[in-house]
């Protein structure tokens, strides 16, 4: 199996844009190998935020969040909240200066046991533990 990666939220609402194609399609290829290899994952909270964004902001209807839901989100999602979470969580906080909720994707993606994170808001290239940041509209 190719190596395991943790998608944030900003890849899967790719998915979603209708103005850069080159981004959707990267994102789709990401998505779309992540689900069939089974080595891609998410967590609650991308989950969350996910399905918020495209609720309110990209006004899909119900049907269309229950789908993507369905179709995409339950396949990726492996990483539930726990206490060892947000402890691990609160030191990347103290050592790394993300914000909360980032520092928390970095940890479900550490949890995961993925060795890359694919974010487009997170700083490219910057390895924590054994994560490595990637932002993959950066790739060749």
């Amino acid at each position: 199996m190719k190596d395991k990666f943790f998608l944030d939220t900003n890849i899967l609402l790719y998915m979603f844009d209708e103005t850069d194609i080159d981004k959707r399609t990267r994102a789709e290829d990401l998505i779309h190998s992540g689900v069939r290899e089974g080595n891609g994952c998410i967590s609650f909270q991308v989950v969350q935020e996910a399905l918020n964004v495209i609720t309110k902001k990209l006004h899909a209807t119900t049907a269309q969040a229950h789908q993507f839901l369905e179709d995409v989100l339950n396949a990726l999602w492996h990483v539930n909240p726990t206490g060892r979470l947000y402890r691990h969580g609160l030191d990347i906080v103290r050592r790394y200066k993300y914000s909360f909720y980032d520092s928390l994707i970095v940890a479900a993606a550490l949890e995961a046991k993925c060795e890359i994170l694919y974010s487009e808001d997170l700083q490219d290239g910057q390895r924590i533990e054994r994560l490595t940041i990637i932002n993959p509209f950066h790739l060749p």
